[in-house]
């Protein structure tokens, strides 16, 4: 097995102790970072993510590899810089304020990262001036999400506080969690919802044209 397949493997396994040295070899043997983050990383969560879908993996088996992942792009993100390699997109990450849930929100900012997306994970409990200054910093999408009802409100509020700030023509807003409906997503105005990681990424892709 060629050594990128090795590390596509050992990624869908969320195999992190297997997958860092195998992508240290890669490396040190010549292998272009971008051909190992596309050919193993890349590829390795888009078949988790197709696995996740169809029943083969659930949510431990998907932040298991999403773990592996991390800890593989952790290694390459120096090279990939070093050789210019430019992210498909930028998302501001967060769990709204009032709600302090994480591990939905970081499973799916791992997922973006896996599918070539520069992440700044806000972290939970994020007021909307944060996510505004996000947007000032570049980000392209606002990803946030929802844990409890009572905080679903400050979903609405982020996206007033994102057309005050005059940026809401050029940010694309998706929005999950579990009690969030895509019906709830269009009454507030988003511009996409996704109910799991794997969906998500896709959903990100076409919101900005990589689909």
């Amino acid at each position: 097995m060629a050594l990128i397949d090795e590390i596509r493997q050992a990624v869908i396994d969320g195999q992190a102790k297997v997958v860092v040295p195998k992508v240290e070899q890669a490396l040190s043997e010549g292998i272009a970072p971008d051909k190992i983050l596309h050919e193993g990383l890349i590829s390795a969560m888009s078949e988790v993510g197709r696995m996740f879908e169809e029943g083969e993996y659930f949510v431990p088996e998907m932040l298991i590899a999403a773990r592996a992942m991390a800890a593989a792009l952790d290694l390459l993100k120096p090279h990939l810089v070093e050789q210019g390699v430019e992210p498909i997109g930028k998302v501001a990450i967060g769990t709204v304020k009032g709600d302090l849930h994480d591990i939905g929100k970081s499973l799916v900012a791992m997922m973006l990262e896996g599918a070539g997306f520069e992440i700044m994970d806000l972290g939970v409990d994020v007021a909307p001036e944060k996510f505004v200054s996000a947007l000032n910093d570049g980000a392209q999408i606002v990803a946030m999400s929802a844990l409890l009802t009572t905080t679903m409100p400050n979903m609405k509020a982020t996206i007033a506080a994102i057309e005050q700030a005059g940026l809401r023509d050029r940010t694309k807003i998706l929005i999950g969690g579990a009690p969030v409906t895509e019906a709830y997503a269009n009454e507030i105005g988003a511009d996409g919802y996704a109910p799991d990681a794997s969906s998500a990424v896709r959903k990100a892709r076409a919101l900005i044209g990589a689909a």
